[in-house]
């Protein structure tokens, strides 16, 4: 009997490590599966959604992510920037957003889901240079002094509003896109897919 509880012990402990090692091989296996399940760069630069935590950005700031290869900001334009916006109406070229710009969802005054988050590719559409900030008022920054704050284009002038909307007689044609977003809390946004792409 004490022979056969030996080999019953020994038959476990290789039962048991046959068990271990086939595990760690099965989970070794399972993860670069489940890792290509997963977008890859390239899938990202080629359209795929980007998930943003805007949790921390405060009001007047901005931040930039990248989908499909182009700057993507995320500002959060404080009261008295969007004060602004009804003010330009007769300054900008299309102040109803009547070009197909943006979202049906965002083609409002301050062309976006909520108010103070503006959600645009930071690419001016005349020749495709990056707008800079110019969020102060006046000729503190180099500008008109009628100037109420926006972003400017610095290699052919063109001026865009805090809503993204270009200024008239400028060499942009367009306002700043609108890519599709939704938001998926109060604190994460989704760049690339809205609701009805969900």
């Amino acid at each position: 009997m004490s022979n056969e509880s030996k080999v019953d012990c020994g038959r476990r402990r290789l039962v048991v490590a046959t068990a271990a090692v086939g595990g760690v091989g099965a989970l070794a296996a399972l993860v670069p599966f489940l890792s290509s399940m997963l977008p890859s760069e390239r899938a990202k630069a080629a359209g795929a959604p980007v998930e943003v935590d805007i949790g921390s950005l405060e009001p007047g700031q901005m931040i930039t992510v990248e989908w499909r290869g182009k700057p993507v900001w995320i500002f959060n334009r404080n009261p008295s920037m969007l004060e602004t916006l009804p003010k330009l109406n007769d300054s900008v070229a299309d102040p109803k957003s009547e070009k197909n710009m943006q979202p049906a969802y965002c083609k409002n005054e301050t062309r976006s889901i909520k108010p103070e988050i503006l959600v645009a590719v930071g690419i001016c559409t005349h020749l495709g240079c990056s707008p800079s900030t110019k969020f102060k008022k006046g000729a503190d920054e180099g500008m008109d002094s009628n100037w109420l704050g926006g972003f400017l284009c610095p290699c052919h002038g063109s001026t865009f509003d805090f809503a993204g909307r270009v200024f008239k007689s400028k060499p942009a044609p367009d306002n700043l896109e609108v890519p599709p977003h939704m938001y998926l809390s109060d604190k994460r946004i989704l760049i690339g897919e809205d609701k009805k792409g969900a």
